[in-house]
């Protein structure tokens, strides 16, 4: 069955046993990809690929197999039609507490919804909360605002959608392109130059002195060695936890993991908000209230001589940052959420904000927060390349 697609994958690069593609066959007999070339790509997928950085080889041996297939839409044409070209631009601004409304629900009944609506639905709607369409807060559609839903049509704004109808989306998961924990070790070696050197005997090699040495003794080698360097570096991590920073939560997870298994800290404290900071931050991302701590306390016991790194994407509903009297994860704050930003700025001179996501371009509104935060603090975008800069001014103060 097919069996040049299983020489064109180990063509390609991907290691594809006998045994694994036996499986293959076993599962296609058994009907596992119900009858749906969509779902055919998955279990091919599933079975035969190791590791998510061969993701992208397999791509692009498989969208070269089956190059002259005809891909059949699952959605209405005249429904994809009206998404792709409406007759209202959709707007930037939208019932805020309405869409929140949509946290409530399920992935299971956002789904049950959905194949609802499209029996319903006999002509185009754009904004509102109750078809799909464009713009407004229903969790269908495109161009609009809900913290989760299904995406119909369009581009990604907000990352937020649990799942995307009528597309398929083979994502870049190539080794150039993927940033793992090791990675962010390596890059945190920076922080070795803040270690002192210890009153003890000169039982490190120091490299740069011993070729130099060697060059001036004519080629001959002379070792050189110094003194150890005793870990004095002490990090404080706030790290943003839940809504639109959930879609870089593998990226995060890969950073928190690297911070967490580095040898190159004498402490390291990790604590959580969502969004903005508060006057309570937490202590795991559950953000649950039993696990908050007083953010006035962090400011009076940990001292400034630790080294703050925020990760975060830094987009929010403007009053989250600059608005008073607001209420998250059952903590009502006066104080607006910028004004903490400042307090930190203002206490630790050695301070970056490390972000995973790049400025939004598509709208004015939701790079409003973005913004302000970049002109506060030294802003990195989340890479092994912008983790070795952003470390590189924790070296220096402000």
């Amino acid at each position: 069955m097919f069996s040049s697609f299983f020489y064109l994958l180990r063509a390609r690069g991907l290691s594809v046993s006998f045994n694994e593609w036996m499986t293959l066959l076993e599962a296609l007999q058994k009907n596992l990809h119900h009858c749906s070339f969509t779902e055919f790509y998955y279990v091919c997928r599933a079975i035969l690929v190791k590791s998510e950085s061969d993701f992208d080889r397999f791509d692009g041996a498989f969208l070269e197999y089956f190059k002259d297939m005809e891909f059949t839409k699952e959605l209405p044409k005249q429904l994809l039609e009206w998404l792709e070209n409406p007759k209202d631009k959709p707007k930037d601004t939208f019932d805020m507490q309405r869409a929140m409304q949509n946290n409530r629900l399920s992935p299971e009944e956002i789904q049950k919804m959905f194949l609802e609506r499209l029996e319903e639905q006999k002509e185009e709607h754009n904004g509102g909360s109750y078809w799909v369409g464009t713009g407004g807060v229903s969790v269908f559609g495109n161009s609009g605002y809900s913290p989760k839903g299904i995406r119909v049509g369009g581009t990604s704004r907000y990352k937020s959608a649990l799942q995307v109808a009528g597309e398929r989306n083979f994502r870049d998961f190539r080794n150039d392109n993927t940033l793992d924990t090791r990675q962010f070790q390596m890059a945190f070696r920076y922080l070795r130059q803040f270690s002192s050197r210890i009153d003890a005997p000169k039982t490190e090699l120091d490299v740069d002195g011993t070729i130099q040495a060697t060059c001036d003794n004519g080629g001959n080698l002379k070792m050189i060695y110094q003194r150890p360097r005793k870990n004095t570096v002490k990090v404080l991590l706030l790290m943003d936890s839940g809504g639109s920073v959930e879609y870089y939560s593998r990226l995060c997870s890969a950073l928190f993991q690297a911070v967490s298994k580095s040898n190159h800290f004498k402490d390291l404290k990790v604590y959580y908000f969502h969004n903005s900071i508060y006057a309570k931050m937490y202590t795991e991302p559950t953000l649950r209230t039993k696990l908050a701590v007083e953010t006035d306390w962090i400011l009076q016991n940990i001292s400034s001589e630790y080294k703050v790194i925020i990760v975060g994407d830094a987009m929010m509903e403007p009053s989250e940052l600059m608005g008073r009297s607001f209420f998250s994860y059952g903590v009502r704050d006066k104080t607006p959420g910028i004004e903490w930003f400042q307090k930190f700025k203002q206490k630790y001179p050695h301070i970056v904000w490390l972000n995973p996501a790049k400025r939004p371009q598509w709208s004015g509104y939701w790079s409003h927060t973005y913004d302000i935060l970049s002109e506060l603090f030294p802003m990195y975008y989340l890479s092994v390349d912008g983790l070795e800069e952003a470390l590189k001014k924790l070296l220096v103060s402000r």
